[in-house]
């Protein structure tokens, strides 16, 4: 039952994700973004962004955050590969490893399939942009959570010392949490696009995390 709930949850969170964008679509739409671009449930998302302004050194603190969630998701494909290459086959792969490719798989299609179907636009012009840039979800705060997210749940796998684990969770945590607020207080998306980063992200770790619970379950029964 505690199984099926998550992915209960999951469809929950993909359907306020649904909602989020529709809303930004169709209500209070007004061109308040740079050049004229235009962004739904405007009254609030512009309330939001004169209060927290634009802050780029907390933008760039925010790239770096980034950059080291890649670094994490590219240390767990190193472990993938060396079990690869050891075991000499796919089937030997710890499914956590296997299961991570997957998730990573998705949340860069996820972020192709943005970039290509707008659904807004940022509320500021970047310095090396070339124009208005589509924001919706907000990618940083999407990817990055969901790759620290997934790492706090297979991380007690592969490290056994305990107080260690939880010092490596914790931290994975910190950075979750200071990359979304600092992504929000550096101005460089609306609202909306942190609020549907997070609730992407949270859905994805919700069907991993069910996934993972399955696997490992059918894995006993043997």
């Amino acid at each position: 039952m505690k199984k099926n709930k998550k992915f209960v949850l999951a469809i929950v969170f993909i359907l306020l994700t649904a909602l989020v964008a529709a809303l930004v679509r169709f209500v209070d739409v007004a061109a308040i973004g740079p050049e004229g671009t235009k962004i739904g449930l405007s009254g609030v998302n512009k309330a939001v962004h004169d209060l927290t302004g634009v802050n780029m050194t907390l933008y760039k603190i925010t790239e770096c955050l980034g950059y080291a969630a890649l670094l994490l998701a590219a240390a767990f494909a190193a472990v993938g590969l060396w079990q690869l290459i050891t075991r000499r086959s796919f089937s030997r792969v710890d499914p956590e490893i296997l299961l991570l490719g997957g998730l990573y798989a998705a949340v860069l299609a996820l972020y192709v399939i943005f970039e290509k179907v707008i659904v807004n636009y940022r509320p500021i012009l970047m310095p090396d942009g070339e124009g208005p840039e589509a924001s919706f979800p907000s990618s940083h705060t999407m990817l990055a959570c969901t790759i620290l997210g997934s790492a706090i749940i297979v991380l007690p796998k592969y490290v056994k010392k305990k107080g260690l684990c939880t010092l490596l969770q914790t931290a994975c945590a910190g950075m979750m949490a200071a990359l979304v607020i600092g992504r929000f207080a550096s101005g460089v998306h609306w609202l909306t696009d942190i609020l549907a980063g997070i609730c992407i992200s949270t859905a994805l770790l919700l069907l991993f995390s069910g996934i993972l619970e399955r696997l490992q379950a059918q894995k006993g029964k043997r």
